[in-house]
């Protein structure tokens, strides 16, 4: 069938166009054929203007905009294509010709009588929608010159904005470069501190066995310098650095006067210290972004980070690529999210699968029996699915619900090992969603009262007053109606409770007769049977 009508799309409104003539498809891919397309003049001959619904403005611009990116026909549209796409009848169908393909299938189900065809699978559709685009602005005569390009511009930068702003994944971004600056960070800090130990250690290699840590040992080597210089006077400055401790101090400046190092000279020597203070500098710094991520952590995710610790969690939204795709994968995906190549080696050698992933690095994992990690790894992947979901639909940040998870997977450790029963998830949900409903309630300013809200809306303070005396005149009036019907009814079943006894001692007394004549009757009948028998015996 050929294209009949055509649907375009603008910044500015939206315009249908009747196709008068087309050239078949083997006309369209000669070069002459396109290039008279781009000729107004020529093009004008084959579209004519059916009509042009322009916007109101540009909100209305922004969230047709909005609906067409999403396949969705929106009302303003379904009325343009009533107005000025005609219904042929039941039998016949009318082809319209759509640029984008998810709008097409939203357009077919709104109107059976027209069948769409898309720029994607007809090559005349695609030449007649490119001219359009090319030729609008002087088709449609309510325009004027540079309207559709202003219009498109606005529109071009609010559209972006707008998905900018409601972007769930604008702060993911940050979250994952931290992490990933962190991991670089945690590589480059120690390759510098062990070099900084192998290039010192050759002035006072005795300082590597007293001293440990990579980070002290550098404040240590920038602090001494050259070994000959410390004395006992620094001890107090030295012991400031090894944590308080006067012991190893002491044996730090024992060690110096002893030392079996060779002299540096003054060149090698600065080179060494400029080399320890730019190592010391960036362990510092990655001090300050750990806490950014944290500080981040707690806004974007912060039941996740309550339930599993920041870095874990971070390294779970950065493995997932964002917070939005990890709340769509299953549990079973987040176990063992990190160790798909243990996941794929396993299926190819049919061997057993892994139990975890990244979430192996978080303390529940650790504190687990050796016959309990893959039963405590599911439960907390489950655990985790929730809590980002939680994160990624929830407005306002908060920790309850991570709490309450963590308290979860701990309880469940302690049932591993103790046999205790532990609390159901509906009851543990149940109590977090009161403390934080109870958390809104106190910390919301609008919850002080009806007095308050009729003020706002301009209502004066008299006036508020008369409302709620009436309200409170109505209240003790029902409460006096009720007092009153509650006594009528007490003393109703007062007035009822003698003639109930009166009945009942009746109906006793009815019975006790009834039983005497019984077994009067009994007795009288049993003596003439008696009586019977003798006059039997003795005619006998």
């Amino acid at each position: 069938m050929s294209v009949e009508y055509l649907l375009h799309e603008s910044p500015v409104g939206y315009a249908v166009f009747k196709v008068k003539l087309q050239a078949d498809t083997v006309g369209n891919r000669l070069k002459e054929v396109q290039q008279k397309a781009q000729e107004l003049q020529t093009f004008g001959k084959m579209v004519e203007v059916q009509g042009f619904s322009p916007f109101q403005g540009a909100a209305q611009a922004l969230e047709n905009q909005n609906d067409i990116s999403e396949g969705i026909c929106s009302n303003y549209l379904k009325s343009v294509i009533e107005l000025y796409v005609p219904n042929p009848g039941k039998k016949n169908k009318v082809v319209l010709g759509v640029q984008e393909k998810n709008l097409a299938g939203s357009i077919k189900a709104n109107f059976p009588f027209i069948e769409c065809d898309t720029a994607e699978v007809s090559e005349v559709v695609a030449d007649l929608l490119r001219g359009l685009r090319l030729h609008a602005p002087k088709l449609l005569k309510q325009l004027q010159e540079g309207d559709v390009d202003r219009a498109q511009l606005g529109l071009g930068h609010a559209y972006s904005r707008a998905k900018v702003k409601f972007s769930v994944q604008k702060n993911d971004n940050h979250i994952i470069q931290a992490i990933a600056t962190l991991d670089q960070l945690d590589k480059a800090v120690n390759t510098f501190c062990m070099r900084v130990r192998e290039w010192y250690s050759w002035h006072f290699p005795e300082l590597i066995k007293i001293v440990s840590d990579n980070q002290k040992y550098v404040q240590l080597a920038i602090f001494i310098g050259d070994k000959t210089t410390l004395s006992d006077e620094k001890l107090h400055d030295l012991a400031a650095i090894v944590d308080d401790d006067e012991g190893t101090a002491q044996g730090i400046i024992d060690a110096a006067r002893v030392s079996m190092g060779r002299d540096i000279s003054e060149t090698d020597m600065e080179n060494v210290m400029m080399f320890a203070e730019r190592a010391l500098s960036l362990s510092k710094y990655r001090k300050s972004l750990h806490n950014y991520l944290i500080s981040k952590m707690g806004v974007v995710a912060p039941n996740l980070a309550a339930l599993i610790g920041e870095t874990v969690a971070a390294r779970l939204i950065s493995k997932a690529g964002s917070l939005t795709n990890l709340s769509k994968y299953a549990a079973s995906t987040v176990q063992i999210l990190g160790a798909e190549k243990a996941l794929f080696r396993a299926l190819k050698t049919k061997g057993n699968t892994p139990k975890y992933g990244l979430i192996y690095h978080s303390s529940f994992i650790g504190k687990a029996g050796p016959k309990n990690k893959g039963r405590i790894s599911r439960f907390l992947a489950n655990k985790c699915t929730i809590a980002s979901r939680i994160d990624n639909f929830s407005e306002v940040p908060t920790t309850k619900f991570g709490e309450a998870l963590r308290r979860q997977v701990e309880e469940r450790l302690e049932f591993f090992q103790t046999g205790s029963a532990p609390t159901k998830n509906e009851v543990a949900m149940k109590n977090a969603m009161d403390q934080v409903l109870a958390d809104i309630n106190i910390d919301d300013p609008t919850a002080a009262g009806a007095e308050d809200e009729e003020k706002a809306d301009g209502v004066t303070s008299q006036a508020t007053e008369q409302k709620l005396r009436a309200k409170k005149d109505k209240k003790e009036k029902k409460k006096d109606k009720k007092s009153k019907t509650d006594e009528e009814g007490d003393v109703a079943m007062a007035d009822a409770t003698p003639k109930k006894e009166k009945k009942e001692k009746k109906s006793k007394d009815e019975d006790k007769e009834e039983k005497k004549k019984r077994r009067h009757s009994e007795v009288v009948g049993d003596g003439e049977e008696k009586k019977k028998k003798k006059k039997s015996r003795k005619s006998e």
